[in-house]
C-alpha cells in the first residue's frame, strides 16, 4: 500500500512538472520592450468566427511580449526546437488556432515548440513588423543561449508561422545580422538566424511583377524553408509564390506544396479541404532534412 502511494505521488509530481514547465513563461523585456511608452491593456476575445467549427482566442493589446515553453514529450524528444509566431494582421494574435494548437502537435512529433507572444497591434509610426521583429529575435537568443536548459541542439531551431506571423518568420530568417534594438545583455550577442523555416499561408510577402515586397531581402543564406498555400487564397497566394521562386533562384532549398481550395487562416483544424494534410508534409520534411528523426 505505502509503495503504490510513493508511485502515486511520484507521478503526480511528474505531472507537475511537466504542466509547469509547459506553462512555463519567460518576459522577453525585463526592463520593458524596445519603445514603448505606453501602457497596454491585454485582452482575449473567443466570440469572432470560427475555424474549423471551433472559436478563435484572439489576443490584442500586448505591449509585454513573451514566450511560452512547451518541451517535447521526453519519449520522442531529440533535440529539435521551433518558435511558433501566430498571425493576425499584426492587429490581434489568433493565440490557439495557430499557436497553443501547433506547439502541442509539435510536441508530439518530437519538437520543443516556444510560442511568440509578440507585440500588437501595430505601432504608430512604425513599419508593421518592426517590434514583433524584435520581440522574435530576442526569443532566439533566449531560446539558443538557454538551450543547454532546454535540452534542445541551437543548431536545430526553427521558426514557423501563419499569415501575419509567416510574414514575420521570413523577416527573421531575412534579418539576422544586425539587432533591429539597441543591445541589453549578452543574450543579445547570440546568432539569431533560424536554422530552417516553415511558412504557412504567409501574408505581405509579394510586390509588384512578380519581385517580393522591398522590405524583404532574400539571400543565398536564407535558411530552408517549407511553404503551404492555398490557390483560392487570393489575396495573399502571389507572397508563396514569389518568394518560392526567389529562393529557388537563390538555390536555397525550399518545398512548397500548393493546393486548389483551402483559403487562408486555417491552422491545424479539418475544414474539409485537401490542404488539411500540411502537418503530415512538414513532418517528412522535416525528417528528409535531418531536422527530426521518424
Amino acid at each position: 500500500m505505502v509503495k503504490q502511494l510513493l508511485c502515486c505521488c511520484a507521478m503526480v509530481l511528474l505531472l507537475s512538472d511537466i504542466v509547469s514547465a509547459q506553462n512555463r513563461q519567460v518576459l522577453l523585456f525585463p526592463d520593458g520592450a524596445p519603445g514603448e511608452k505606453s501602457i497596454l491593456k491585454e485582452t482575449g476575445d473567443s466570440n469572432g468566427g470560427k475555424v474549423g467549427g471551433q472559436s478563435v482566442l484572439r489576443i490584442s493589446g500586448v505591449g509585454a511580449p513573451t514566450i511560452t515553453i512547451y518541451p517535447s514529450h521526453a519519449a520522442n524528444a531529440d533535440g529539435a526546437a521551433i518558435l511558433v509566431c501566430p498571425g493576425g494582421g499584426y492587429e490581434i494574435l489568433a493565440y490557439d488556432l495557430e499557436g497553443t494548437e501547433i506547439c502541442e502537435w509539435l510536441n508530439e512529433i518530437g519538437v520543443t515548440a516556444v510560442l511568440l507572444k509578440y507585440r500588437v497591434p501595430r505601432r504608430e509610426g512604425q513599419p508593421k513588423h518592426l517590434a514583433p521583429l524584435q520581440d522574435a529575435q530576442r526569443a532566439i537568443g533566449y531560446i539558443r543561449s538557454h538551450a543547454d536548459e532546454l535540452k534542445i541542439d541551437p543548431n536545430r531551431l526553427g521558426i514557423m508561422g501563419f499569415s501575419a506571423g509567416a510574414h514575420l518568420s521570413a523577416m527573421v530568417s531575412n534579418n539576422y545580422l544586425k539587432r533591429a534594438y539597441p543591445h541589453i545583455d549578452e543574450m543579445d550577442t547570440v546568432n539569431t538566424r533560424p536554422n530552417f523555416c516553415a511558412l504557412i499561408y504567409p501574408s505581405y510577402l509579394s510586390g509588384e511583377n512578380f519581385s517580393l515586397a522591398p522590405d524583404v531581402k532574400v539571400s543565398r543564406d536564407t535558411p530552408p524553408t517549407f511553404l503551404v498555400q492555398a490557390e483560392d487564397d487570393k489575396s495573399f497566394i502571389n507572397s508563396s509564390l514569389f518568394y518560392y521562386y526567389a529562393l529557388k533562384e537563390l538555390d536555397v532549398p525550399v518545398s512548397m506544396h500548393l493546393y486548389p481550395k483551402g483559403g487562408h487562416g486555417y491552422g491545424l483544424r479539418d475544414t474539409g479541404a485537401g490542404v488539411n494534410v500540411w502537418p503530415k508534409l512538414m513532418e517528412a520534411w522535416l525528417v528528409d532534412m535531418g531536422i527530426i528523426k521518424k
